[in-house]
C-alpha cells in the first residue's frame, strides 16, 4: 500500500473551506478532471472527464471534526482510503490536508497528484476576489 499526502494553506475561515469539502456532491466544482458527483446516502458516484464512473463509499462526513473519508469501491482499485481535514490555524485561514491511501501503490500516485491539483483548485476559488458591484446596481 503506497501513501501520499498533500497540504496547503488557504486565507479563508475553516467554516467556510469545510462548506466546500464536506458536500460531497460539490466536488465537481473544486475537483479537476471530476464532472460530476451523484450523492445517494453513503454512496457517491463520480464521473471522470473522459466519461469513467467511480463508486467510492463515504465512511465520515464529520461537521465537528471537520474530516471527509471515502473509500473507491472499483474494481480497478484493490483498496483505497482517502481522507481529507480541515483544520483552523487560529487566524483565520486553514490547513487543508488531503491523504490517499491505496493499492495497487500506482493508483495512490495518480490520486495523489490529482488531490494537490484539486487543493489548489479549491484555494484559487476560495481566495479569489469578490466580484465588484456594478454601479447603481446595474450590470457589470
Amino acid at each position: 500500500m503506497a501513501s501520499v499526502r498533500r497540504s496547503l494553506r488557504i486565507a479563508r475561515p475553516a467554516e467556510e473551506v469545510w462548506a466546500r469539502i464536506g458536500d460531497p456532491a460539490d466536488l465537481p466544482s473544486w475537483f479537476p478532471g471530476i464532472v460530476d458527483a451523484q450523492v445517494d446516502g453513503s454512496t457517491r458516484v463520480i464521473t471522470t472527464g473522459i466519461g469513467i464512473p467511480m463508486p467510492e463509499e463515504i465512511l465520515t462526513n464529520d461537521a465537528l471534526a471537520r474530516r471527509f473519508q471515502y473509500r473507491l469501491t472499483a474494481p480497478i482499485v484493490a483498496s483505497h482510503l482517502g481522507t481529507i481535514d480541515v483544520f483552523d490555524l487560529g487566524d483565520g485561514t486553514s490547513l487543508v490536508a488531503y491523504a490517499t491511501d491505496a493499492t495497487p501503490d500506482p493508483v495512490a500516485l495518480i490520486i495523489g497528484g490529482a488531490c494537490g491539483n484539486a487543493l489548489h483548485e479549491l484555494r484559487r476559488q476560495l481566495e479569489a476576489p469578490a466580484p465588484a458591484a456594478a454601479p447603481n446596481g446595474g450590470e457589470a
